[in-house]
């Protein structure tokens, strides 16, 4: 008796694992798809295009902070990821009617990322092929400080060189 109790604990087991399984993978499903029809998405330091409507006159952002954005010629909005979070972007025409209203929802790159934790300071590193150091929102602060304090004098040496080559 001992061994066929302990076969259909194994087997109870089994179901309830697969059905967890399946139940966690439908809600994953579930939870993936609203975002994507709901939100406008764009990663954070990257750039959306997004067609409007006709007779624009007006586009308000909800939190400069979360995201830019500026408009083109031919009808094109672009958006800018400046920060993580929601915010929305609303199209008014000259009455100041809305035509459009969309939350944006600005997530960070993962393509190509590393993200290394030390203790609780996280450094961000973009690999491809290989890793360097990244400035990125949310690192430590000794490691975003240090990243952004290099590329400030990078840039300026690029500058400095840009305004000597147009001498």
């Amino acid at each position: 008796m001992p061994v066929s109790r302990n076969r259909c604990a194994r087997a109870t087991t089994l179901v309830v694992a697969g059905a967890m399984l399946a139940l966690t993978s439908a809600l994953a499903a579930r939870a993936d798809a609203p975002v994507e029809d709901e939100y406008l998405a764009v990663v954070l330091d990257q750039a959306r295009l997004v067609k409007m409507p006709e007779r624009v006159a007006t586009v308000v952002v909800g939190n400069p902070l979360i995201a830019d954005v500026s408009i083109q010629p031919g009808g094109l909005m672009v958006i800018t990821g400046k920060g993580y979070g929601v915010t929305n972007v609303v199209a008014l025409d000259r009455a100041g009617s809305p035509l459009m209203e969309r939350k944006v929802l600005v997530k960070g790159a993962y393509d190509g990322t590393v993200v290394v934790y030390r203790g609780i300071e996280r450094e961000t590193y973009s690999c491809a092929p290989f890793c360097e150091p990244r400035v990125t929102l949310g690192d430590g602060q000794q490691f975003f400080g240090r990243n952004l304090s290099q590329t400030g004098t990078w840039l300026g040496q690029v500058q400095g060189a840009a305004q000597l080559g147009r001498r």
